[in-house]
């Protein structure tokens, strides 16, 4: 009987839409990733280690997970205030401004390049005033810092927005009745709140940050040992056909991706575990 039931509580065509939704992310996800691990596995751990300690690779390392993590927690700060400002407020312009933080997810990032080398660029309104000053915004680690600022905003904004939104201004309003300062409501009773989203929001903005090439590639000079991100190394290594080491580094950044990923999920079910929604 309660085989029978379950089995009445489903929709219509289970089997069907299961069956599709499977064969359709095998073949356009695991097959794929399933091959690049199986190319990687193939390869001797002699081989793989001296990839990805040679100091062109483990230099695009450095600079791609440190300008990232970077990047990432910059984003975190600055959009959750955007966000919090886009709810919260009503102004002047608010929808148009809330419109264009989806820029960086509709451009494509070469688009985003060149658009960034025209402001901060050496001949750019804001790279040539801070040029004489002795900070280049080009061509350096700021350069690639700036770019990945860019493309990573909108995950914090977007994923910050719906939890602000499900604030209860109650609670903050009964904390203030209470005698609780600002801080002490924002740290207390608004922070807890939207804690989970501000973390996913990193979370997805450092797992983007990892794999971005286009307006990077622009914006870091592609100096080896100095700017070369980890996305250009892969694309050089294919077109000298080391595929293997193509395939090493890869592994690298889909492994820290997937458990960003994974820590993502982890969040969310926590999140709804201690809401009661899980």
């Amino acid at each position: 009987m309660l085989f029978a039931s379950k089995r009445q509580n489903r929709l219509p065509g289970f089997g069907l839409t299961i069956g599709y939704t499977l064969l359709y992310l095998s073949l356009i996800i695991l097959l794929p990733l399933t091959a690049l691990m199986l190319k990687s596995a193939s390869t001797p751990w002699s081989e793989l280690l001296a990839t990805l300690t040679h100091p062109r690779v483990s230099s695009a390392l450095r600079l791609t997970f440190g300008a990232s993590f970077l990047a990432a927690l910059i984003n975190t700060l600055f959009g959750s205030i955007i966000a919090w400002s886009l709810v919260r407020y009503r102004f002047f312009g608010s929808r148009f401004f809330d419109a264009i933080v989806d820029l960086p997810f509709a451009m494509p990032t070469a688009v985003s390049g060149i658009a960034l080398m025209a402001i901060y660029g050496p001949n750019g309104p804001v790279g040539s005033f801070l040029l004489p000053w002795g900070i280049q915004t080009a061509i350096s680690f700021l350069g690639v810092l700036i770019a990945l600022i860019f493309i990573g905003l909108p995950f914090v904004v977007r994923t910050m927005q719906p939890a602000m939104e499900e604030l209860d201004a109650e609670m903050e309003q009964a904390a203030a009745s209470l005698g609780a300062s600002r801080w002490q409501t924002f740290t207390r009773v608004t922070l807890p709140s939207i804690l989970p989203a501000m973390i996913t929001g990193f979370t997805l903005a450092f797992a983007r940050s990892l794999g971005e090439y286009g307006s990077v590639v622009y914006m870091s000079g592609n100096l080896p040992n100095k700017t070369e991100i980890i996305s250009l190394v892969i694309s050089n290594k294919i077109e000298e056909s080391d595929i293997s080491g193509a395939s090493a580094v890869a592994m690298v950044l889909l492994l820290a991706t997937f458990a960003s990923l994974m820590m993502v999920q982890g969040i969310q079910w926590f999140a709804n575990k201690k809401t009661g929604r899980a």
